[in-house]
C-alpha cells in the first residue's frame, strides 16, 4: 500500500512523495513531478504556428508552414522521450542495493543499479545556484582503493528538485535501512 504526501519542489510547483514498505529492509520512495498539462502544450504549438503563419504571409512560401509543423512536432517526441521525466523512484534494498529510475513522459524509463557494497553513505547536500541554497539528496561510493574515502556522488531526484522537507523524509527512509545494514554483521 503507498503513503503519500505532498510536497513543493524548489521552484514551488507541486510534487508528491509516494513511499512504499515491502519490509524491513525494503522500501520505495518515488517522487512525482507535475503532469504535463496540455493547455501550455498546446498554447506554445499555436505560438510556433502562428508565428510560422505570419512569416508565411509575408514571404508566400509554403516550405515555412512544413518547416515548422515538422520541426514542432519533432521538437515535442524529443522532449517527451529525452527530458520530461514525470516520476523518479528509489528502491533501496538492504542487502542487495539501490535502484533508481526515471520515468519519461513518453513512457520510457531509465533504471540505475547500485550494489549496497559500493554504497558508504546517503546524504543531503547543498549547492548554492545564483542567490539561492538548493538541497539534493546524492549517495556517496565507496573508493575501492580507501575505504574512508569517496570515489563518486551520484545526485538523486534531479528532475523533481524536492525541497528540504522531503528530501529528510526520504533521507531518514534511506538511513533506517543502511542503520540496519551496519548493524546486521556486527550481531551475527
Amino acid at each position: 500500500m503507498w503513503e503519500e504526501r505532498r510536497f513543493r519542489a524548489a521552484c514551488g510547483a507541486p510534487i508528491a512523495l509516494r513511499r512504499r514498505e515491502h519490509s524491513a529492509s525494503c522500501r520505495e520512495l518515488s517522487v512525482r513531478g507535475p503532469r504535463l498539462q496540455l493547455r501550455s502544450l498546446s498554447a506554445a504549438t499555436s505560438a510556433a504556428w502562428l508565428a510560422a503563419y505570419a512569416l508565411f504571409a509575408l514571404c508566400q512560401n509554403s516550405m515555412v508552414l512544413s518547416a515548422a509543423i515538422f520541426i514542432t512536432l519533432l521538437g515535442l517526441i524529443i522532449y517527451l522521450h529525452f527530458v520530461k521525466i514525470d516520476q523518479e523512484s528509489l528502491l533501496v534494498i538492504g542487502s542487495l542495493g539501490i535502484q533508481v529510475t526515471s520515468s519519461y513522459a513518453s513512457g520510457k524509463e531509465s533504471t540505475t543499479f547500485i550494489e549496497m557494497g559500493q554504497v558508504k553513505d546517503v546524504v543531503i547536500n547543498e549547492a548554492i545556484h545564483m542567490h539561492k541554497v538548493i538541497y539534493y539528496l546524492c549517495i556517496l561510493l565507496q573508493d575501492p582503493e580507501d575505504p574512508q574515502g569517496v570515489s563518486e556522488v551520484v545526485p538523486l531526484f534531479q528532475s523533481s528538485k524536492p525541497r528540504l522537507d522531503c528530501l529528510i523524509e526520504v533521507y531518514k527512509s534511506c538511513q533506517e535501512i543502511l542503520e540496519q545494514r551496519k548493524t546486521a554483521p556486527q550481531s551475527s
